[in-house]
Formats: structure tokens, C-alpha cells, sequence
């Protein structure tokens, strides 16, 4: 297909006037479609970037049928990159969306959920504290390669040709099926306990993302809490649910864990 046009820098508050002003108003101007990196906001469905990115140059063009689609789901409580591909670039969603990923996530230790983030109440509670920044590390040294991952429960996988969530919100048991997936990198960035001061010096490149998933924690929580955190940078391939990451690495230390922010940084060759 011809090369796609890319248009970067487009924010989610204020889309319109900026696709006004980068864009022409014919799509045959882009015969091999549009492709739109996007900051997904917190709280925001994939589906909901799509429809308003749909929406938006609908009413630009003047077309009522217009192919738009994304290249990998971020839920409802992550935020970050999401590629959104438009017309004749909805062909290479699929291309997009096999590219590796990075993620940076903090990660909650002495309690989970059945869905491994938020999205669940708090069910099980273990002890966490023998758990040190020393031992994360050394914990998340045995992630790093490929590995066989069961995903979350509460996920958008189909199992039998049903999202696996379906199954889980009815209280049906779900048949969860390993995959195989790859953990390229994972670096600790940030490590406290309670309201503490970090363990680890923010070196100036991921000061920002650190401070981000902090205020992230704070806005959905409430509250800073008493249990350790854990701000990881994670590298990884397709199909790595960074939920069951967090679950396997409580898992890994003798206790249980959750995920409690996540931010995808990048997506391929596009970064946040």
C-alpha cells in the first residue's frame, strides 16, 4: 500500500482545531490513510479515542463511512501511547500493534485484586515486610526472556469467541489459556514504602514518568497508602499483560501484587 501519512503531536483535548489545521478536508488526499500517535487519557476506553478521532474528521470530511481503528488496547486505567490508524492505514494495524512495546507501571505489594489493577477491590492481603528494593531487583532479573503468561481474567483476550471479561463480570469461571511472550527489559525506576522519600535517585530522563504515575496513584487512590510500591520500566512484546507481570512478580517475592498505574511510554518506533 502507499506509504501512510503520519501526524504526530496530536493532543486529545483540542483534536479538532489541530486536525483542522494539519489536515485537508478530501481523504483522497491520503490514499494510504492517516496514522495518529496518541496520549490516551486516564479513564478513557481505546474505544473512546477511536470514536472521537472517528467523529472528528467525519465531521472535517464529510464522510459518513470512515475506517478508523487502533494497534493495541490500553485499558480504561492506563494511559499513553495508542496508535489510531485511519482509512486506508487501517490495514497495517496489525503490522503496528506486533512492534514491542515499553511501559512504565508501579506495582503495589501485600494485596491483590482479581483483576490485577484497580478495576477490583482489594480481596487478599499478605505480609510484605520483608520486601526491599534489593529483592525486586534481584526478582525481576528472573523475568527478563521468554516465558508462558496467563492473562488477567478481566481482559479484552476472547476465550471460545467471548472477551474473557464477559466471563469474569458474570462470575463464570474463565478458561484462561497461557501465552507465550517476551520480557526484553525491566528496570526498578522508583521504590518507597508508605509515604516515604524514593529509594532510587530519578535520573532526569525518567523523572517525568516517574512523577506521572505518582500523581496517577494519588488521583485513583486517594491516598499514598503504607504498603512498598514499585515503579518499573518494562520492555516487552506482544501480548505481554503487564497485569499478570505485577501479580507474578508478588508471586516471585512471597506475597501478592497489583498494579496500581500504568503508562505506555512507547509503541514501536512511536514514543510518548
Amino acid at each position: 500500500m502507499a506509504n501512510y501519512f503520519l501526524l504526530e503531536g496530536c493532543p486529545v483535548e483540542g483534536m479538532e482545531g489541530f486536525l483542522a489545521s494539519r489536515l485537508g478536508t478530501s481523504m483522497d488526499d491520503y490514499p494510504g490513510g492517516i496514522v495518529l500517535p496518541l496520549d490516551k487519557p486516564l479513564r478513557w476506553t481505546s474505544a473512546d479515542l477511536v470514536r472521537k478521532v472517528k467523529f472528528t474528521l467525519q465531521k472535517q470530511t464529510g464522510l459518513r463511512k470512515l475506517k478508523v481503528g487502533h494497534a493495541g488496547t490500553l485499558d480504561p486505567l492506563a494511559t499513553g501511547m495508542l496508535i489510531v490508524c485511519v482509512g486506508a492505514a487501517t490495514r497495517i494495524a496489525e503490522s503496528l500493534q506486533a512492534h514491542e512495546k515499553e511501559y512504565v507501571a508501579q506495582v503495589e505489594f501485600g494485596a491483590s485484586t482479581a483483576s490485577f489493577d484497580l478495576e477490583q477491590p482489594l480481596d487478599s492481603f499478605y505480609p510484605w515486610e520483608h520486601i526491599t528494593r534489593e529483592a525486586v531487583e534481584e526478582a525481576l532479573r528472573g523475568f527478563i526472556g521468554p516465558q508462558e503468561q496467563v492473562a488477567p481474567a478481566f481482559s479484552a483476550k476472547i476465550v471460545g469467541g467471548v472477551r474473557s471479561y464477559e466471563y469474569a463480570r458474570s462470575g463464570e469461571p474463565v478458561p484462561l489459556r497461557t501465552a507465550t511472550i517476551e520480557i526484553y527489559e525491566a528496570e526498578l525506576l522508583d521504590f518507597r514504602c508508605g509515604g516515604s522519600e524514593s529509594t532510587l535517585e530519578e535520573a532526569p530522563q525518567v523523572a517525568a514518568v516517574v512523577r506521572h504515575v505518582h500523581n496517577y496513584h494519588t488521583a485513583v487512590m486517594g491516598s499514598e497508602g503504607i504498603r512498598p510500591r514499585a515503579t518499573i520500566r518494562i520492555r516487552c512484546s506482544r501480548g505481554t499483560y503487564i497485569r499478570s507481570l505485577a501479580r507474578d512478580l508478588g508471586l516471585a517475592l512471597g506475597s501478592g501484587a497489583y498494579l496500581t498505574s500504568l503508562r505506555r511510554t512507547a509503541s514501536g518506533p512511536f514514543k510518548i
